[in-house]
């Protein structure tokens, strides 16, 4: 492969490399290997994500999202908000776009570097039940909101141990094979939450994760009984904002709004992922 062109994005600290495929300048052999390599910190670009831009008979266009690991995943919502900004800033759509995912057809406004995307409903609500962990029960909610979620909520955040606790939920038996993320989430004021979460694929807590985000709103919207919109505080220090329509444990018309920033452009040579 020659030099390619990439764009590095951030979404409230999710940070993502951004590739115009849509010539099919990436190879598709060998390709998780690629993404692993470029995804690499100090020794490459450095990523929690890759998205990959394609062509679209039906939208704008088509994205194919992978973790750092190079797994693939359906959907990542701070990915949404950075690949909209993407194609709007590069032509190739215009500030109101829709884009194909894997988790169906995504829709998004952008407004400078604020993007507010309409995401997939959620399927696979289960609310109170317990795992049984190494250190005993713990209870949990779990939701699928693009990629499937483990909510936990607790009086405090700060100390959990989030890497050791997240990874052992997230190859727990219950959730194999597909394996699931898992965010720890408390309540700060009468309209907004703290999250933090462990993210399947990067295997390590990220400063951000927009799925886990709404996961985490939708779940405090019918245990604390909190009303659109909430407000999410990431561990990047950055918010995000969850809107939806409730009814009982039903959600619908979901969107989420937060920054996408470019953080810089260049070409990806040969050594960055071999």
């Amino acid at each position: 492969m020659k030099e390619i062109p990439f764009y590095k994005m951030s979404g409230s600290g999710n940070d993502f490399i951004i590739i115009d495929n849509r010539n099919q300048i990436i190879a598709e052999s060998g390709l998780s290997q690629f993404i692993s390599g470029i995804c690499r910190r100090k020794l490459s670009v450095g990523a929690d994500g890759v998205i990959l831009i394609e062509n679209s008979d039906e939208v704008d266009f088509r994205w194919r999202f992978f973790n750092s690991d190079g797994s693939p995943a359906e959907m990542c919502g701070n990915g949404a908000r950075c690949a909209a900004r993407f194609a709007h800033v590069n032509g190739i759509a215009g500030n109101q776009l829709a884009f194909e995912t894997e988790a169906g057809i995504i829709s998004a406004r952008i407004d400078n570097d604020r993007v507010k995307v309409k995401m997939p409903n959620p399927t696979d609500l289960k609310l109170d039940y317990d795992v049984v962990l190494k250190g005993g029960r713990i209870n949990i909610c779990s939701v699928n909101t693009g990629v499937p979620h483990v909510i936990i909520m607790q009086d405090q955040i700060n100390d959990v141990d989030v890497v050791n606790l997240g990874r052992e939920i997230r190859h727990h038996r219950d959730f194999a094979p597909a394996g699931t993320n898992v965010n720890f989430c408390c309540r700060r004021r009468h309209d907004e939450i703290a999250v933090r979460t462990y993210e399947r694929g990067v295997e390590n807590e990220t400063l951000a994760c927009g799925t886990g985000s709404i996961a985490s709103a939708l779940i405090a919207a019918f245990k604390l009984e909190m009303t659109s919109p909430i407000r999410v505080l990431a561990r990047s220090g950055e918010y995000l904002t969850i809107y939806f329509n409730q009814a009982d444990s039903r959600f619908d018309d979901i969107f989420m709004e937060g920054d996408a920033r470019i953080i810089y452009h260049g070409e990806l040579g040969s050594d960055a992922w071999q």
